[in-house]
């Protein structure tokens, strides 16, 4: 418990510690002189792609342990292919709301 609690308080210091940071006014951007709009697009590509294999790995993950628990006790088949379904619809919200965040970023 002794080892959480430092955890914890260390975690707290960090975060105290960029306060200071975020308390600063913005700098005046010029939005004709842009240059990193590039940069940006390939960014959320990028962090899509990873939102989208992250997805597709827990999709597979949760089909397979559907079939192996519906092979080993078929009554339970109906009950085990709902909560796969719940699932799978989880999942891919997750992964809708990260093309949400990329077209609402770039």
């Amino acid at each position: 418990m002794r080892k959480l609690n430092l955890l914890f308080m260390a975690i707290v210091g960090v975060l105290f510690s960029a306060m200071t940071v975020l308390a600063q006014a913005p700098a005046p951007v010029d939005h004709a002189a842009d240059s990193s709009a590039g940069l940006k697009a390939i960014a959320a590509g990028v962090g899509f792609a990873i939102a989208v294999v992250g997805g597709a790995i827990g999709q597979s993950r949760i089909g397979a342990a559907a079939c192996e628990g519906a092979a080993r006790n078929p009554g339970a088949a109906a009950k085990i292919q709902t909560m796969m379904i719940l699932g799978l619809a989880l999942i891919e919200s997750l992964v809708l709301f990260a093309l949400l965040v990329v077209f609402a970023k770039v």
